[in-house]
């Protein structure tokens, strides 16, 4: 990047700060801050073991330092200020999520463009709320458009303050389904028989709502459905498929299928050894359609730095944008994420390569050289070093 796209870029994130409200996260004077200010040369260099106390009110900071990004930790401290992390002192932390498009195995970078990857990820992030919310029961929750590639979340409820990375970490293989097996999933039950005269048969049941056990079912009865509607000979070729499901067993599972639906709805599975093999291999296809592929080491860090909410960030111009929940369906982060400080005017920059980008509900197809174009794109294509400022 050069020299003068840099003062340029440092000049305009201070013009948004002087305009901005922010809120800092709760107990923000035991927390540690950090930034990158907007230096010279390809690396970054990362100012951090900063407190409220070094830098003063947050929008003062901002507005005077223009940092190109603004982060805060997720612990809190005696001493957040101290230079390792062995001497801060560490109180508790709040449990942070990162979703980012570039981890999601539905995505594609490099075919993708950036306004499917960021569909994908919303996706993503209602799948984890369903989580946090339905499973855990978790309530104080922030949801934050992360201003790049994704979504942060951070739960805030008294009962995750103090956990240690090994429980975090149990919080993550349930999200992401780590090591889910279908045994752990079903509910079983002795039906029949008499005491000392014969051995009772095992009923075999899955919840029909709630937890992994409620989406196996889901899941499971919508393939049901799906291999009702089909032929014999295509349901038949579906089924085998799947590893150990040969054509007498998928035959065997789609009869029961049929003559027991009823049951299967209200989460009997053990209506035939057959569907149970099918049923389990069913499972794996549940996990890897509904689990939340959160950032594992994101979420197990005590110590993690995160985005500021309300600040901007440096590799898109876009504002990391807190999101209340009934906001989320409608929320377009390539749209209601752009600053209105950037709106209302043109600006010269000179692209380095022909583009195509999706931004504040256009469209645009410019090509390489000296180009006037709208200040939030320019932005947009100098902070992702595709453009540099060109003279006015």
């Amino acid at each position: 990047m050069e020299e003068r796209t840099r003062a340029y870029l440092r000049g305009r994130f201070g013009d948004h700060y002087r305009r901005a409200e922010l809120t800092p996260p709760p107990g923000a004077s035991e927390r540690e801050w950090g930034y990158i200010p907007w230096t010279d040369g390809p690396g970054t260099t990362m100012v951090r073991h900063r407190s409220l106390l070094d830098l003063g009110a947050i929008e003062d900071f901002l507005a005077r330092e223009r940092p190109r990004h603004v982060y805060f930790s997720a612990g809190r401290y005696d001493d957040p200020s101290a230079s390792s992390m062995s001497q801060k002192g560490w109180r508790s932390s709040d449990l942070v999520f990162d979703l980012d498009a570039d981890h999601l195995p539905s995505v594609t970078p490099g075919e993708d463009t950036y306004a499917e990857m960021l569909a994908a990820c919303k996706d993503a992030l209602l799948r984890l709320l369903d989580f946090l919310e339905d499973d855990f029961g978790f309530e104080q929750l922030t949801v934050v458009f992360s201003g790049g590639r994704g979504y942060h979340v951070h739960v805030r409820d008294r009962g995750i303050q103090t956990l240690d990375r090994e429980s975090r970490r149990e919080i993550v293989d349930y999200v992401r389904g780590i090591g889910l097996e279908f045994d752990a999933l079903v509910d079983e039950e002795a039906v029949g028989g008499t005491a000392g005269r014969s051995s009772p048969a095992h009923k075999r049941t899955l919840a029909t709502e709630g937890g992994w056990s409620g989406r196996a079912h889901q899941y499971i009865m919508d393939t049901v459905d799906e291999l009702l509607a089909l032929d014999e000979s295509s349901a038949t070729d579906r089924l085998t498929a799947y590893d150990g499901i040969g054509d007498g067993k998928a035959e065997a599972a789609l009869r029961a299928m049929r003559e027991n639906t009823d049951q299967l709805r209200a989460g009997n599975i053990d209506i035939h050894p057959a569907f149970v093999s099918v049923a389990n291999a069913l499972v794996e296809d549940v996990v890897e359609q509904d689990n939340a592929p959160i950032d594992e080491p994101v979420t197990t860090d005590t110590n993690r730095l995160i985005r500021l909410p309300g600040s901007l960030h440096g590799g898109s111009g876009l504002a990391v944008q807190r999101l209340d929940r009934d906001e989320l369906a409608a929320f377009d982060p390539l749209v209601d994420a752009v600053p209105e400080t950037f709106v209302g005017h043109d600006i010269t920059v000179e692209l380095t390569e022909d583009v195509q980008v999706e931004l504040y509900g256009d469209s645009f197809t410019v090509s390489e050289g000296v180009r006037s174009v709208p200040e939030y794109l320019g932005v947009f294509l100098m902070t992702r070093g595709r453009a540099e400022k060109g003279q006015e």
